[in-house]
């Protein structure tokens, strides 16, 4: 059933009426001073607070975690409904709605697949749409693979909505943080490893941003390390962002407890943390569980992923002041409100 929200068309025509298709790039432009200009969102913008009035224009195919529909259901589901020919999609785009918006521009992404509508969706269907001036939206597809990648990202959203001199300042803030919880690390020492898994059955670890945010805690990931880029030396102190990693990876359980990991964040991807905790109560049944290291030390952490980590937008600068703190010892740097618990 179509969400029954009345549709918004008090936009001054001198400002962009912007659709964000991605909870990610809803922050980034509500973080650069551009929560006026949405006039609709997908069903996941659920931050900052405030947006419940905007309609919304997608919805999921696809159960969430729920009673008998465990982690493994998900998966199979999420499997069934990728294969077969041509582009396939997870979610629903409410055309018609869409189109009596009239947007400007539509913030989206070509990342991932199975996090959000696909690109090819929506430029099918905004192809037949027209803006107040007659012409077909503009189209901007967010594709972060690291955390300078996502600062990159808030200037592109600043700059498409004509915001660029609040983008600036703003990503000028969420780097300085970066460098300040930095401090508390020592960069000359591998550190223990941590696993980071973005789902539970299967088993999925880190990948992209989240692996640079591990190393960078003072952790290793063995699992799926960054790699430097060719012709960048040894990417250390500010070049460090040419140590990327690639998506996150499917993990048989030999391989992560042969690892031995000393710290284990179980965050997965789009799951809140009651969801999050049904996961680890699965977990905890399987006979390899308490062969890790972190199990038995009790350094096991809780995330919720739909907020954390699992979003490119400015609240990964949280997660990894979170991140640096629970693993260094430091809680005076992890966020207050920092949705997690430890186990």
């Amino acid at each position: 059933m179509l969400d029954s929200t009345p549709l918004i068309h008090n936009q001054p025509n001198d400002q962009p009426r912007v659709v964000s298709l991605l909870p990610s790039a809803t922050e980034l432009l509500c973080a650069v001073g551009g929560t006026h200009l949405l006039v609709g969102r997908s069903h996941e913008c659920d931050f900052p607070k405030g947006l419940d009035h905007l309609p919304v224009l997608t919805q999921p195919r696809i159960a969430s975690l729920s009673g008998s529909n465990t982690a493994a259901a998900i998966d199979a589901q999420v499997r069934t409904a990728m294969q077969g020919d041509g582009p396939q999609s997870l979610y629903d785009l409410f055309a018609d709605k869409l189109a009596a918006l009239a947007p400007d521009i539509i913030l989206t992404q070509d990342l991932c697949e199975v996090c959000s509508i696909d690109l090819a969706t929506v430029r099918s269907v905004a192809s037949s749409i027209l803006t107040r001036d007659g012409t077909t939206p503009r189209i901007v597809s967010l594709n972060p693979t690291s955390i300078e990648g996502v600062l990159d990202d808030m200037l592109v959203v600043g700059a498409a909505v004509g915001r660029l001199e609040h983008a600036t300042p703003a990503v000028v803030r969420l780097r300085a943080r970066l460098y300040e919880a930095g401090e508390f690390v020592n960069p000359y020492d591998d550190g223990p490893i941590l696993a980071f898994l973005e789902w539970t059955d299967p088993l999925f670890c880190a990948g992209h941003w989240t692996v640079q945010l591990i190393e960078r805690s003072g952790c290793t990931h063995p699992f799926n390390p960054t790699q430097i880029r060719d012709g960048a030396g040894a990417a250390m102190g500010p070049q460090q962002g040419e140590k990327i990693a690639g998506k996150s990876l499917r993990m048989p359980p030999e391989i992560l407890v042969a690892a031995q990991p000393h710290f284990l964040v179980i965050c997965p991807c789009g799951l809140n943390l009651d969801q999050t905790r049904a996961c680890v109560g699965e977990l905890s049944r399987k006979p390899w569980w308490r062969e890790l290291p972190a199990v038995q030390s009790g350094r096991i952490a809780l995330v919720d992923g739909n907020q954390m980590f699992n979003r490119p937008g400015p609240r990964l600068v949280d997660a990894y002041e979170w991140l640096v703190g629970w693993v260094q010892g430091r809680p005076e740097l992890i966020p207050s409100d920092f949705p997690w618990q430890p186990l």
